[in-house]
């Protein structure tokens, strides 16, 4: 049996990737759906995706289907899980490798909603999805709430500064949970690695909240001192 007998005499199936889109707004976390345009359930909640082209790696076909979908470039993304339920897409034989990423709101193009009938939905209120969507969204916020609180990736959802406030806000919406304000602002601070500015957000009170800024280098010298980051 030759090698080119043996791959045709094997069945074959569509690889697909399907991307969870986070972003966060209004003090809760949103994802990215968008109406199904093609049967089968055409017009029904379905997250972002497509199929892997040939000349391209699964890791290539979720940062195009990232950019198609939000043009933004250097997304933070993380492979979440492989489904492959035989039936799982009742329009063939399909394994889905899911992605989830982390959109900075902000820098969002409104316009793409229009184009792709595409909607940011709370987290709270997501719909009943396609296919096994909704089990990779669930996946994904379990992933999700893992790596926030082991690895300093929350700082994605962000454009560089935030406030403490905003930072609080957002692990509260990704965890679904109050958080006590004293310990988390103690436990962020003292493992100094953020550069307090000098600028404030006055947009919720007189008194206003100080930006806050990212600093890599004191997270990398934190790490190489033994430390772990842990909120």
């Amino acid at each position: 049996m030759t090698n080119t007998t043996f791959y045709l005499e094997n069945a074959t199936f569509l690889i697909a990737v399907d991307c969870i889109i986070f972003g966060f707004k209004d003090k809760e976390l949103h994802i990215l759906l968008t109406r199904r345009p093609m049967e089968p359930l055409k017009g029904e909640w379905s997250l972002m995706g497509g199929f892997v082209e040939e000349n391209e790696s699964l890791h290539e076909a979720a940062e195009r289907v990232l950019y198609q979908y939000t043009q933004q470039k250097g997304i933070y993304m993380e492979q979440v899980k492989a489904y492959g339920e035989v039936n799982r897409d009742t329009g063939g034989r399909v394994i889905s490798v899911a992605f989830y990423a982390l959109v900075r709101l902000e820098e969002f193009d409104t316009s793409l909603g229009a184009k792709y009938d595409a909607r940011w939905v709370n987290i709270r209120e997501l719909p009943l999805l396609v296919f096994d969507h909704n089990q990779m969204v669930d996946d994904a916020l379990t992933l999700l709430r893992y790596k926030v609180s082991m690895q300093p990736i929350i700082f994605y959802f962000f454009d560089k500064k935030f406030t403490l406030p905003a930072l609080q806000d957002l692990y509260e919406a990704i965890y679904q949970t109050p958080i006590d304000k004293r310990n988390f602002r103690k436990k962020i601070l003292s493992m100094n690695i953020l550069d307090k500015q000098e600028e404030k957000d006055k947009s919720s009170s007189k008194r206003g909240a100080y930006y806050y800024v990212f600093n890599k280098k004191k997270y990398e010298a934190f790490l190489r001192e033994g430390k772990r980051f842990s909120l």
